[in-house]
């Protein structure tokens, strides 16, 4: 068997799991057409705004793929490729795209609300509360993490620097030319998408290069740490068409490009297959330590097979710009998908290599996929010319931080979304108050320290100011081993509010009763993993973990009864 073989397979089945699963689930959810969405219903043209689909699409892949679906799976081939391919699979398709799609149903029957505001309906105002607080936990290590990343990245490849300022300043550009001046997407799309292309070579001519201008490699970090957080201050703040939208938009152009390029190397050129399938129940993985298959197989990898920030992005910014629920299946549901293929094409970009090479290569994922997704993709031959290996490397790397700086300014508006919810009075205090049902007090907060922290200034500038005090730290690179598990257990707590939400709809609630139990074990299980592995040493990470843990058992507990409830009171309806 060879790697194209394996990705022509998965291929056929990701088409058919869209068709079969995801047309179920369209039914199941009865998702209506002519049913007026939160994006028309409640515009501001700030961040309510209904957008046509492929523009939209765009903006959502890009903000939920980032660097996940590349790095999780080349993190778990240390185990072998076939354990990492077959959650993929099932994952993806059963957890993974269903816990997209319904939590982005769920927001839009919600006049566009987070999943959070959702909770406390079923669960009560404690149970939002303590999810805000998980959630803010989360993204807090998300845009720290992710500025360390990208701030590295344009350190050392100040082209890629360049570039990504390019593609910024192309963002309100493209709104002049489509909102403004009426021309259509399409057309607009024929001048700019090119010009997104000649970002690569003209950043190559003019590299953003602080350290050639004197500054010392510590300095140069760190203005690009300050240049980030002036950047997602201001896309927290700005319409969404006039930034976030635009620029994700531009920037999908770049994935899509590099899956094409990705997709044409894999079929075209020789794969044969170095690594092992399985390497047995524990492994050496890139941080040196031995590590189990389970659970750290589903904690590796996330975003290829489920994610839990995907549901802050379905429904913190993606269902606010929904134009109609039939676009919520290619959206929610297909988006996935595609970042289910993104995954399994690193898998392949690395099981080509040999076990000698990738030992040290999969320690820096991204590289890995990148130097091995290029040395296939030099095996081309365009008519008498072959694609330069090299280029095709940094093609793809460019890539790579462009969407990872997507993710990085959806989860700095999601931030400040969640951090003004937390400032929100009881659902129920809302209507009394006279206050605007999907907005809430955010306008009106109780209070006048309260009324200072839950406007959009001071929200925005508070999420920007934590993350980066974590970054110039550099605190938030030591608790990345607990990212992953957190992320997987914010999933889990999705499908709780998901079970609920289909409970009291006599709906099938054994659809997302059981992914929730997977998700839950394994994740808690990871947690209490890294807790045994620290204790004594990293009281960050221990602290931490502790914190995570008892929240979430707080929740479940939450959960049961509401769930127990629920079930009492179908029981004593159908024995009436």
């Amino acid at each position: 068997m060879t790697g194209k073989l394996i990705f022509c397979i998965c291929l056929a089945y990701f088409v058919a799991a869209y068709f079969i699963y995801g047309g179920y689930l369209g039914k199941l959810f009865a998702l209506n057409p002519k049913s007026p969405t939160p994006a028309k219903t409640c515009f501001d043209g700030v961040d309510y705004v209904p957008t046509p689909p492929l523009v939209l699409f765009g903006h959502h892949f890009a903000s939920i793929a980032g660097p996940g679906p590349i790095v999780g799976p080349i993190m778990a081939a240390y185990f072998g490729w076939l354990p990492a391919l077959i959650w993929i699979l099932a994952g993806c398709v059963f957890i993974g795209a269903f816990h997209d799609f319904a939590a982005m149903v769920i927001s839009v029957r919600n006049k566009g609300r987070s999943i959070s505001f959702v909770m406390e309906k079923l669960m009560g105002y404690a149970g939002r509360q303590l999810f805000l607080a998980f959630c803010l936990a989360c993204l807090l290590l998300i845009v720290a993490i992710f500025t360390i990343l990208i701030a590295g990245i344009f350190v050392a490849h100040p082209e890629v620097a360049s570039a990504s300022l390019m593609f910024i300043m192309m963002a309100p550009l493209f709104t002049l030319a489509t909102y403004k001046y009426g021309i259509r997407i399409r057309y607009a799309s024929l001048v700019f998408v090119p010009l997104v292309f000649c970002t690569v070579p003209l950043g190559q001519l003019l590299p953003c290069d602080f350290a050639a201008w004197g500054f010392e490699g510590t300095q140069v970090r760190s203005i690009w740490i300050l240049i980030l957080a002036l950047y997602i201050f201001c896309a927290s703040l700005l319409p969404v068409q006039w930034l976030l939208q635009p620029r994700d938009y531009l920037n999908s152009w770049l994935l899509y490009g590099m899956l094409l390029l990705g997709f044409a190397a894999i079929l075209f050129a020789d794969t044969t297959i170095e690594m092992d399938s399985f390497k047995g129940w524990q492994a050496v993985t890139a941080d040196g330590k031995v590590h189990d298959v389970v659970p750290n197989l589903f904690i590796f990898v996330a975003c290829g097979a489920c994610s839990g920030f995907h549901a802050l992005v379905a429904s913190g910014t993606t269902s606010k710009q929904i134009r109609s629920e039939k676009d919520i299946q290619p959206i929610g549901y297909g988006a996935m998908l595609l970042e289910g293929v993104l995954g399994v094409m690193a898998l392949v970009a690395v099981m080509t290599m040999s076990p000698d090479i990738f030992t040290t290569a999969g320690k820096n994922p991204t590289a890995a996929f990148a130097g091995g997704l290029g040395q296939l993709a030099g095996q081309l031959h365009l008519g008498s010319m072959a694609v330069n290996p090299l280029w095709a490397q940094n093609f793809i790397a460019l890539a790579v931080s462009a969407f990872m700086l997507t993710s990085l300014d959806t989860a700095t508006r999601l931030g400040r979304f969640l951090v003004q919810e937390v400032f929100m009075p009881k659902a129920g205090e809302q209507a009394k108050n006279g206050q605007d049902e999907v907005r809430g007090s955010l306008g009106k907060p109780h209070g006048t320290l309260v009324t200072l922290l839950g406007n959009k200034y001071s929200a925005s500038l508070l999420m920007v100011g934590l993350s980066m005090i974590l970054a110039l730290s550099g605190e938030a690179a030591s608790i990345w081993p607990i990212f992953g598990a957190s992320n997987q257990l914010m999933a889990a707590l999705t499908f709780l509010v998901i079970t609920l939400w289909l409970l009291t709809r006599h709906l099938n609630f054994y659809l997302a009763l059981l992914p929730m139990l997977f998700m839950m074990v394994m994740s808690l299980w990871g947690i209490v993993e890294v807790v045994k592995v620290q204790w004594g040493g990293n009281l960050v990470l221990v602290g931490l973990g502790v914190f995570l843990i008892v929240m979430a058992l707080l929740m479940v507990a939450l959960g049961i009864s509401v769930i127990t409830h629920n079930l009492r009171g179908r029981a004593t309806a159908v024995a009436a």
